[in-house]
């Protein structure tokens, strides 16, 4: 599929009682230099000020409320109403960069003929907002099944894969953007880009910075479902499991103890 001049963006934005950080993440969107922006918010059942938050942005968004049964319920739901040619979902404690990013988006795929693209992302810890603190790596298919090393916040999909693959797998609660971008690589290869676009906001009730070690175990279960469960696919694989949630216990004792100081 070959994208049109200008097209068009559907940004999926989920909410549940967001309302102490959702005014910069709406703030990033409207700030956008990009004519063609369709806005969809998917809400759980707010009751803290986010409903009226969203109710006062002063241009059409599409918004439903009630969509319960976890965050990938909600992002399917968000898909379900999307009509755009490219699709980001931004979570609502998270934030464009700058104004430029859809441009900068859409000229890449454009010129790539990519049906997906892969960005780089910054850090919000308590305002300060900094790079990633790890070596991006490039991608392939191989790479990806060692280690899920793509950003949620600043990966974009055309909605035409989107309708290939299908959407989130309910029956992940941590893993589901890993289980996609697994069927998704399967089929098409993305456009890498080394730009930062969007900020993840880093907090004690962010879902990727809550439960690591069952989002650690929930990784390997996906890892292993496109693997495969051959001798030297389980060999290889679980022996990096253990490695790794032997160093996530490491770090999370060492980071009690300092915390106790």
């Amino acid at each position: 599929m070959t994208l049109p001049t200008t097209p068009k963006f559907s940004i999926i934005t989920c909410t549940w009682n967001s309302e102490p950080y959702l005014e910069q993440s709406i703030a990033s969107v409207l700030s956008q230099d990009y004519p063609e922006i369709e806005y969809i918010f998917v809400d759980g059942g707010s009751t803290d000020g986010t409903i009226e938050r969203i109710q006062r942005i002063p241009r059409e968004v599409k918004f439903v409320t009630g969509i319960r049964g976890g965050i990938s319920r909600a992002m399917n739901e968000g898909l379900r109403l999307a009509t755009g040619d490219i699709v980001a979902h931004l979570h609502s404690d998270d934030y464009y960069l700058h104004g430029g990013v859809l441009r900068t988006v859409a000229d890449r795929m454009r010129a790539s003929g990519a049906q997906w693209l892969i960005g780089r992302w910054m850090e919000d810890r308590n305002g300060q907002v900094l790079p990633e603190s790890y070596i991006v790596p490039r991608y392939s298919y191989q790479r990806l099944l060692k280690s899920n090393f793509i950003p949620h916040v600043a990966t974009f999909v055309s909605k035409a894969l989107f309708d290939r693959v299908g959407g989130f797998d309910p029956q992940y609660k941590y893993a589901m953007d890993y289980d996609l971008w697994l069927r998704i690589g399967a089929v098409a290869e993305p456009v890498q880009i080394d730009e930062h676009l969007t900020v993840f906001r880093a907090h004690a009730g962010s879902m990727s910075t809550a439960n690591e070690m069952a989002t650690l175990a929930e990784d390997f279960k996906v890892r292993m479902a496109h693997a495969g469960w051959g001798p030297y696919s389980a060999l290889y694989h679980g022996a990096h499991y253990v490695v790794r949630r032997l160093r996530l216990a490491w770090h999370i004792r060492a980071t009690a103890k300092k915390e106790a100081r």
